[in-house]
């Protein structure tokens, strides 16, 4: 199946929800409150069966958006889409999927760790690259790297 018509399969199912499809990217853009659902059919639903969480990236929109991308990949029925979720920069909740795919476990964290999305409802989100008491989420456009960490220069 391509993104078009896996878009149009999932708007049937789901025609309470304002999904939206990107030609040109081309991605599926999931509401947050829809993320869970929607990925649980995506993972189970017979004619999708995307049993891989290929990457799970955070990206700053520089909109005032932040982007949580999500690339599945269905090795038996070997097809693949992306899916979006965009939140404000300022309200960075998405709920955690990692109940649905166990490797969104630290894709999520690291999301977290960089651009500072947060992830409701994951069982331990906390930084997984930077030191825990660092401030800031260095991969945000607005983001200004500190002169100094526990007195050491940055960067060193």
């Amino acid at each position: 199946m391509e993104t078009k018509e896996i878009f149009e399969y999932l708007s049937a199912l789901f025609n309470d929800v304002a999904l939206q499809l990107d030609e040109e990217v081309p991605c599926i853009i999931v509401p947050r409150e829809s993320i869970r659902e929607v990925a649980l059919q995506l993972r189970d639903d017979e004619k999708l069966l995307f049993d891989s969480l290929m990457c799970l990236s955070g990206v700053d929109g520089a909109d005032g958006t932040l982007l949580a991308v999500y690339h599945l990949h269905s090795i038996k029925l070997e097809h693949k889409v992306t899916i979006k979720v965009i939140v404000q920069a300022d309200d960075p909740h998405v709920p955690t999927v990692e109940k649905v795919w166990r490797i969104a476990d630290w894709h999520e964290r690291e999301a977290y760790d960089l651009i500072g999305i947060i992830f409701d409802g994951h069982r331990d989100l906390r930084r997984i690259l930077l030191p825990y008491d660092w401030e800031g989420y260095p991969l945000r456009k607005d983001y200004e790297v500190p002169e100094f960490y526990n007195g050491m220069k940055v960067p060193y």
